[in-house]
């Protein structure tokens, strides 16, 4: 599968800080180290519904982090997925009367265009799970091999006791992973399972639903977490740098994802980081699929708004904060962008210099990007009320703005 065209990402003089951003699994802040190649998982679309406010804020996250990455000179291994086999979207196919391969295509091609409007820098593999199941297979195989895994009526479960370091990604007690997992596609209450939180591995073939050959787990189709673990274990391996994605999938979908891959390897830990970003809101409730409460970033484009105010509007925001999409907000963002570009267009104007070193320590400092957005605003409010000699200003403000923030001026 192929993914979008990558944007070009300005040079800048200097170099940038190294991120320090808040684990999931320890609670707090940690400094990243990469090594030369820094390497990034980020959980990808069930391409049913694409790409709404919700997606565009987490995609712009992680985008983000490969920036912050970059203007260290380092390079960036980034992976994501797309979940283009799965029971929502295989019920919404149902619904519309459309094959459901062809909705995951039609899905997934939107959202790369999305993410081409907005200057999302592109994965380098860019992998869907019927792609992946090849690789899935037998590490489902290996992990009943290993013990780790079960049969339950022709399915295969994963067994999250094979795992000693369960549940320190999301600290939860067993009540509320037991709650969350049946909110979040498990099946807890189903009898004969040795532990109401094993996740499903591998799905029996069912009558009415796609399936592929699996070896000796007969016909079906793989479990949500393993196609993950397969396809980051493929390109990255252990131990990588970021796990990311939004908040909803601290559990169960990275907490089993970890224990599968810990059960797999013996090593701990699958990330180094567990990132999530926040979640967007409507109307006073979260933005989801099942509420019917989405904004699409495609109507938003083809109702003439500027994808670069559409991204202003999410780097308003900090990622980790849940918060929530209004008209004014978006009014805010195009309002910003216009005196941004007013202020760029000049011939000359302040010193940059000190603006750039404020925005790279905003996002070095928890991927800060409000406050990267005022110090922009500083300099801009500087610019119209007292200009400046620097002939090259606001080049180079245009040129941070986007190596840094990935909106262009």
């Amino acid at each position: 599968m192929h993914a979008w065209p990558a944007s070009e990402v300005p040079a800048l003089p200097g170099q940038g800080r190294d991120l320090r951003i808040h684990d999931t699994a320890t609670g707090g802040p940690i400094t990243l180290d990469p090594g030369p190649v820094a390497r990034i998982y980020v959980c990808g679309i069930t391409p049913y519904d694409a790409t709404h406010i919700g997606h565009a804020a987490t995609y712009n996250a992680f985008d983000l982090v490969q920036r912050v990455w970059l203007d260290t000179k380092r390079q960036v291994h980034y992976v994501q997925n797309v979940t283009d086999v799965d029971d929502p979207l295989l019920e919404r196919a149902e619904r519309d009367g459309i094959d459901w391969a062809a909705l995951a295509e039609q899905e997934t091609q939107l959202f790369r265009e999305d993410m081409t409007a907005l200057r999302m820098l592109p994965p380098r593999q860019y992998i869907g799970a019927v792609e992946a199941i090849p690789g899935i297979v037998p590490l489902v195989e290996r992990l009943r091999d290993l013990g780790a895994a079960y049969e339950l009526e022709g399915d295969t479960y994963f067994s999250v006791e094979a795992d000693p370091h369960f549940g320190q990604v999301s600290h939860l007690d067993a009540a509320a992973m037991r709650l969350l997992s049946a909110e979040r596609g498990g099946d807890p209450d189903r009898p004969g399972k040795k532990n109401p939180l094993d996740p499903m591995l591998w799905s029996a073939a069912r009558e009415g639903e796609p399936s592929w050959d699996g070896g000796s787990l007969g016909r079906g189709r793989p479990g949500w977490h393993i196609e993950c673990v397969a396809i980051a274990l493929d390109h990255l391996g252990m131990g990588f740098d970021v796990q990311g994605g939004g908040s909803d999938l601290v559990f169960p979908h990275h907490e089993m994802g970890a224990s599968h891959a810990q059960a797999l390897t013996g090593e701990f830990p699958m990330a180094k980081a567990y990132v999530h970003a926040g979640m967007v809101a409507l109307h006073g409730e979260k933005m989801s699929k099942s509420k019917g409460n989405l904004v699409f970033v495609s109507r938003l484009r083809r109702d003439g708004v500027d994808p670069a105010a559409i991204r202003l509007a999410l780097l308003a925001h900090h990622y980790r904060a849940d918060w929530e999409w209004t008209d004014q907000v978006l009014r805010d963002a195009v309002t910003r962008l216009g005196h941004w570009r007013a202020a760029v267009s000049r011939p000359d104007g302040p010193s940059a210099e000190a603006l750039v070193d404020e925005i790279r320590e905003a996002l070095a400092n928890d991927l800060d990007a409000p406050a990267a957005l005022t110090a922009v605003d500083h300099w801009a409010v500087a610019q119209e009320q007292q200009g400046g000699t620097d002939m090259g200003a606001p080049g180079v403000v245009s040129r941070a703005v986007d190596a840094l923030l990935g909106v262009a001026l």
